[in-house]
Parts: C-alpha cells; structure tokens; sequence
C-alpha cells in the first residue's frame, strides 16, 4: 500500500473514507474473488493533500464564498473558475509518480517476465468517487466525470485531476449547497481500473424495480459499452429473471442499430450493428445465468438490493460496480402473509 493508491485487495466496503462509495464497493467484491478487472483508488486524502499543498483550498473556499446557488448564471462561471484552476494546477511530483508507477503495475502479466521490463500500457477507466457518494443519506451518484479508455502514463495524471475538478461542477456545487454539506469536508477518490473492452454490458437490479418484486432479478443489455445505456441514449434488451429458480420468466428485444466501442486508436466511436443482430437476443442462456448467480452473491453478501454494472468481453463476465438500490421497499409483515395466505387458498 503506497502513500497516494490502495489497490482494491486493500479496500473494503467500509473504506468510504478512504475510495468513496464506487471504490470501497469495487474492494469488497475483489475481497469476495468475484470477476472485477484489477485496479486501484487514488485516495480521497491524495485529494486533501493535493488541494492544500499546493494553496488551491483558500482560493476554493474564496471562489464559494457567499455564493448564491440559485444564481444559475453565476454559479456556471464560478463552477467553470474553479474546474479550470484544479486543472492547470500541476499535481506534485512524489503524487504523479506513485500514480503513474501503480498503472504501470497495471499492466505487467503475470508469468511474463519480458513485460516486468517493458510493461505493456493498458487501456483503463478513470473514474470518480466522492466520499459521500452513494451512501443512503446522500445520493452523489453520477455527479462527478467518469474517463474511458485512458491509456499512457502521461495521460493518467491528468485524468485524476480532471475527475478532482469534477468535485466542482454546477451540479455538485448546488446539489452540497442545498443539502448544507460543507464543500471543504466532501473529498474524491480517483478510481483506476482496467477497461473492460465490452462487446456487450448493461445494468443488473437484484430486484424488479418496476414492481418492487424481491422474487425477481432485471437485467438490462446492449451491445457495446454501457456508457450508452446509463446516458438513456439506446434501449436495452430486457430480461427478468425468477431469482429462486434462474428461470426466465420473459425477454423483450429492443432493436439497436448503433453502440459505443473501442476503435484501434482507443477512441470511443459509435459503430452500426451487423443488421442480422439488431434485432436478436443480446444474451445467451449462460450469461443470463452466470449474471443472476452473480447478483444474488452480492445481494445475499450485502443483505440488501443491489444495482449492478457488468461488461462482457471475448464471452467473460466481468462486474465493474455495485450499490444498493435505494428504491427498494421491503413488504410488510402484513402483506407478506397476505400473499401467503393467497398462495395456500
């Protein structure tokens, strides 16, 4: 364990205060030997250090000083002010280096000794996590940056302090100001993980959460990355699943004519799908499967509903986050024995 990065076989689900929500999720599962691509959390106290040492605190807090929120076009500029001095302020030397020898890590192969020499520079996800993100009282999810297909040392730095700077978008700066969080105390995990170059990926609910049906698991599927899914901008082949059984009970094609794949360059471009697969099945029996044994692993480990990310590539299941599906509300006793009592008529 560095000064500056913990890798996720150090975290656990507690370590909130140390990788945030996503990080200290991603830990948990790695603790649990479950298919999460290897990666590593540039700590929340990093970003402390990070905005102290080198003064830009002070002139945070000047920036924020007596801001009206509700002030649409003034808090744009001061959001916009603020990103733009954390990101050309340059992060210090002992930071950047431990940052850039840990993705290095990143890409040495075991039994490869040639690559102990000359590690190979992988493709990785940078992604942000705010230590109050994700937990029940406070949903920051989706406030902050997420960077895909990152890849050379000279550009993982400047991916970690693009998703610092995102600690002070428009959004994030209401979302605190109206909560009365105080902006000083919400720090920021940078997550680097290895990117998952998804031919298809989607989203898993342990429950159905249009139903609130405990009974049953919904999995959501596209081909290509899933950023395309979260953004809402294709829609997904729908399967639910009977929980106890692994059955499925029904699936609902959606036509897709286009996702977001990996060219040779590393861009993110969107790309047609083959005619013949756009309307056809995105997952085979043994995905949906191996999925649902995957999401009530996780429900039953964390004793709650989980919201799940996963990625498939060359036919491997990979999970790239998991948290708890804050819609959920459990039956009552009462009602859990009126549907007993219907079932025993």
């Amino acid at each position: 364990m560095g000064k500056y990065v913990v890798w996720f076989k150090d975290l656990k689900k507690d370590s909130i205060a140390i990788a945030g929500g996503k990080g200290s999720n991603l830990g948990e599962m790695t603790q649990l030997s479950l298919p999460v691509p290897n990666g590593f959390a540039v700590t929340a106290q990093t970003y402390k250090e990070f905005i102290e040492q080198t003064g830009l605190k002070k002139q945070i807090e000047q920036f924020l000083s007596g801001l009206d929120e509700e002030d649409t076009t003034k808090l744009q500029k001061i959001s916009d002010q603020i990103q733009k001095l954390i990101i050309e302020t340059p992060v210090p030397e002992d930071m950047a280096e431990e940052i850039v020898d840990n993705y290095e890590l990143l890409g040495i192969k075991k039994r490869d000794a040639s690559n102990l020499v000359q590690p190979e520079e992988v493709f990785v996800a940078v992604r942000s996590s705010a230590t109050a993100e994700d937990l029940p009282s406070a949903p920051f999810a989706g406030q902050q940056a997420t960077f895909l297909n990152i890849k050379g040392k000279e550009h993982i730095v400047d991916a970690v302090r693009a998703c610092w700077a995102s600690l002070f978008t428009a959004r994030a700066i209401y979302y605190r100001q109206k909560n009365k969080f105080d902006h000083s105390k919400v720090y920021l995990s940078a997550i680097v993980q290895r990117m998952v170059n998804s031919e298809k990926s989607g989203i898993m609910f342990t429950i159905n959460p249009a139903t609130n049906n405990a009974d049953e698991l919904v999995i959501e599927a596209i081909f290509g990355l899933g950023e395309m899914i979260v953004g809402g901008e294709v829609n997904p082949n729908t399967y639910l699943v009977n929980k106890a059984t692994k059955q499925v009970k029904k699936v609902e094609v959606k036509k897709q004519d286009y996702g977001l794949f990996r060219n040779e360059k590393g861009e993110n471009v969107k790309r047609d799908i083959a005619k013949q697969d756009q309307e056809k099945q995105n997952l085979n029996d043994k995905q949906i499967q191996e999925l649902t044994r995957l999401g009530k692993r996780l429900e039953e480990h964390y004793g709650r509903p989980q919201d799940i990310e996963w990625a498939i590539e060359n036919g491997e299941v990979f999970l790239v986050q998991t948290r708890p599906v804050t819609t959920f509300k459990p039956k009552t006793a009462e009602e859990r024995s009126r549907v007993t009592t219907e079932i025993g008529k």
